[in-house]
């Protein structure tokens, strides 16, 4: 049913914003709601008029106070409980001046008092230092320094210097300048990039040092460098032919490995046979004086015979050793010359001639064997050898 339905007498009297009694009450009023709220705290005057009283002389009683006080203490108490992660260190401030250094974990400090700042000393940060830089033959290259590092004194790396980072920054790109500046280019695009990135670290934790940045070099890593794009393919071509230089000078190299042994080898070789020939004159030197000593005393004895016996013995060494003979006719002036050489030398050409013939004729005849008998005749030559021939005859 509506409120002010018709026939249902007087509608003011259902009016939701009225009391039963007929009096307009209205929203609630907020003086009033804190009044109520501060009366019940005990922090307010007491009566129907919500009036305080004239004793109070305008403050609050000192019981509220109290109550007051003790809440607000609570809520410090509570606020100044922290937590630093497992990966970070916290550094506490004394009224803006360092106190002390605390480890991860649940900490309390008094507010307003001490303050907190944290940093991650376990993870290892990183940057790039870039940039074209003027090398020691006046040549420009684009060099790029990949840096890692992490923060070892929280103290330090907040409070030493106004930004470690970007000092650090600064510090890296000042050691590399240094170094570019005296290395070859050639050095720097090719063989000495090892080189460089050495002496880069090196003088880069030399020159933080005074600085107490608080922070530790991990690595350093030096990116591959390259010319200006200008000159890219000259430089192209100047590596390329370094590249092959190299290549040839490590043929060079592996072929001497190679023939070097063998030199060696044959000279050594060559320096034995000498000894081994040496050692040999002087024993067949010795063997000749030995067989003196012992001729010696024969001779004395009997001179003619020893003589005649070495003169018969040196004659038969000689004729061993020729193939000429020479026959002294009895009753004559003449003497007879045999050239045995000769005789045995055309009897061996003989001998090979009828053994090639033989041959070809054994060859003509392989492939009538089963109609073919074959005969053997043995022929003597002249120096008493024989040769044998096959000729073919017919079943």
């Amino acid at each position: 049913m509506a409120w002010n339905q018709p026939g249902n007498g007087n509608n003011n009297d259902r009016d939701p914003w009225k009391n039963q009694g007929g009096r307009d009450q209205g929203p609630p009023n907020l003086d009033d709601a804190v009044r109520n709220l501060l009366s019940k705290l005990g922090l307010g005057g007491s009566g129907n008029q919500g009036q305080r009283s004239s004793n109070s002389g305008g403050g609050f009683p000192s019981k509220g106070l109290g109550i007051v006080a003790i809440l607000l203490v609570v809520v410090w108490f509570i606020a100044g409980f922290y937590t630093v992660k497992e990966a970070e260190r916290g550094v506490v401030l004394r009224f803006g001046s360092f106190h002390n250094l605390v480890e991860s974990g649940l900490h309390w400090r008094p507010v307003f008092v001490d303050s907190v700042e944290t940093v991650d000393v376990s993870n290892v940060r990183q940057f790039q230092s870039e940039g074209f830089m003027l090398t020691q033959d006046e040549n420009v290259v684009h060099v790029e320094l990949d840096v890692q590092y992490r923060v070892i004194n929280p103290r330090d790396y907040l409070y030493a210097v106004e930004n470690a980072d970007n000092s650090l920054a600064q510090a890296t790109d000042s050691a590399l300048r240094y170094v570019v500046g005296h290395t070859t280019m050639d050095e720097v695009l090719t063989v000495g990039r090892e080189n460089v990135r050495a002496d880069t670290l090196e003088m880069l934790e030399n020159m933080i040092v005074p600085y107490q940045l608080g922070i530790q070099i991990v690595d350093i890593n030096l990116l591959p460098a390259r010319p200006p794009e200008a000159v890219k393919d000259a430089f192209d071509d100047a590596i390329s032919a370094q590249e092959d230089e190299q290549r040839f000078i490590r043929e060079a190299e592996a072929y001497a490995r190679e023939v070097e042994p063998l030199a060696r080898g044959k000279v050594r070789r060559i320096i034995q046979e000498a000894q081994a020939y040496r050692e040999q004159q002087v024993l067949k030197a010795q063997g000749e004086v030995a067989r003196f000593n012992e001729l010696l005393p024969q001779y004395k004895a009997a001179p003619k015979v020893t003589r005649d016996r070495l003169y018969l013995e040196t004659l038969e060494k000689i004729y061993a050793n020729t193939a000429k003979v020479m026959v002294d006719v009895e009753g004559g002036n003449n003497m007879m010359y045999l050239p045995l050489d000769k005789i045995l030398e055309q009897q061996r050409r003989s001998d090979t001639q009828m053994n090639s013939s033989s041959n070809e004729s054994m060859n003509s005849n392989t492939s009538s064997t089963q109609r073919n008998q074959p005969t053997r005749q043995t022929t003597t030559t002249t120096s008493g050898r024989t040769s044998d021939r096959f000729n073919g005859g017919r079943d």
